[in-house]
């Protein structure tokens, strides 16, 4: 078993850049987040959008990979049940004690005059509907929301609904399935671009939810699943190295074209118009293309430093990396209501902006750590609350780790 230690930085990489990127929302002129700045900027804008096209994608990717070799793992039963313990248990831990800190600090950024306790806006919160309508959040409300845990709640979903759907497909059908797809991409360059076409036509047709990351409930679907297939036949992974330099190149043509869909409509996310949709269209299919060629050439360079590893590298390596990955999912769900409340004490001072994002920046980041390592990661009760394994090793898992052949169909 060969663990993939790039994905462990990537995830990292995403959670840590998300400190940067909602410290940044503070500034934006743009986007209603939870305490704004009095003077703001449309640079975030162009920042965010170089993040936004792979970010989040990534981490479904690197979800669905995962449960691959969970489920095989554990079988459908426990992966239900470990993906119970791992996302909705933190989700509803933070439901009831982190999320609603944002919320009231916006009613008071928005007025200052506000002497509403936090435990008298509680009961507001709290007040709740179902609509199973906006599936998979189905529980919504006025002030209400799952904030950033969107992810978790997403991913959550996806997990349930991939199971029955792993128990009742037929083994011969997936192994089938698995077999023409990596053939395809063997014999074939170019071949595992195609991806991209569904989620250009998803992203066209659907939309894009801002709130959602930049990307459609349903594309991120469309990431975790291949995720997913890309766990289950190494000819996808070696693929993905082989055709890297090409992914790099149309990923980023894409991009571009996609800029002028963005920059000169009113809605760009929603808007039916033909260039909101050629602007979505090369956007859905940029996103992949990014994922193809970030994962190929990391891959590339992994293979190098396998191939001459570094004289006693590999004992520290695989302590950070483990280090890391047990990090990723408390990390997440800290850091957005620790940006929110470091943003409201400091949007009061007199500075220049660019001060005050760095100083955003340092705390959060310094707080979110400070708050992981501290109360957090220490006892096996808030490791459990906050999804982690209630043992204090962090080794490597399996569900994180490809095969060098292909493993049978699950």
């Amino acid at each position: 078993m060969e663990r993939r230690t790039e994905l462990d930085a990537l995830r990292a990489l995403v959670v840590i850049g998300l400190v940067f990127f909602h410290s940044a929302l503070v500034f934006d002129s743009r986007d209603d987040f939870y305490v704004k700045n009095g003077q703001t900027t449309d640079a975030t804008t162009i920042g965010a959008g170089l993040g936004v096209v792979w970010a989040m994608p990534m981490l479904f990717l690197a979800a669905g990979l995962g449960a691959w070799y969970s489920l095989r793992r554990r079988g459908v039963a426990g992966f239900v049940r470990e993906r119970l313990l791992r996302l909705a248990v933190p989700l509803l831990f933070a439901e009831l004690t982190m999320l609603p800190l944002p919320q009231w600090l916006r009613e008071r950024a928005a007025d200052p005059g506000s002497h509403e306790s936090y435990l008298a806006f509680l009961p507001r919160y709290y007040d709740v509907r179902f609509a199973p309508e906006e599936f998979p959040f189905v529980v919504q409300g006025e002030v209400f929301e799952t904030g950033h845990l969107w992810f978790v709640v997403l991913l959550l979903a996806f997990s349930l609904l991939l199971a029955p759907l792993v128990r009742w497909l037929p083994r011969g059908h997936a192994r089938a399935a698995r077999d023409w797809s990596g053939s395809l991409a063997e014999r074939r360059r170019g071949a595992v671009l195609l991806p991209a076409l569904p989620l250009a036509v998803v992203s066209a047709l659907l939309g894009l939810e801002e709130s959602y990351g930049g990307w459609h409930r349903w594309a991120y679907l469309l990431f975790f699943l291949y995720g997913f297939a890309l766990a289950a036949d190494s000819r996808l992974r070696e693929a993905m190295r082989r055709d890297a330099g090409l992914a790099a190149a149309l990923g980023l043509a894409l991009f571009v074209a996609a800029l002028p869909g963005f920059m000169t409509q009113d809605d760009p996310f929603v808007d039916m118009t033909a260039v909101a949709l050629a602007g979505r269209t090369a956007y859905g299919a940029a996103g992949w293309c990014w994922l193809v060629a970030i994962l190929g050439l990391l891959d590339r360079r992994a293979a190098r430093r396998a191939a001459a590893p570094a004289p006693g590298g590999g004992a520290r390596g695989r302590r950070f990396y483990g280090y890391l990955g047990a990090a990723v999912l408390p990390l997440y769900v800290l850091h957005q209501p620790i940006v929110v409340a470091v943003a409201y004490g400091v949007v009061g001072l007199e500075a220049p902006m660019a001060v005050k994002y760095l100083l955003i920046v340092a705390a959060s980041l310094a707080g979110t750590f400070a708050a992981y390592e501290l109360l957090v990661r220490r006892t096996p009760v808030t490791r459990f609350l906050f999804g982690m394994r209630t043992g204090r090793s962090e080794r490597p898992q399996p569900s994180q780790r490809l095969t060098k052949r292909s493993a049978p169909s699950s």
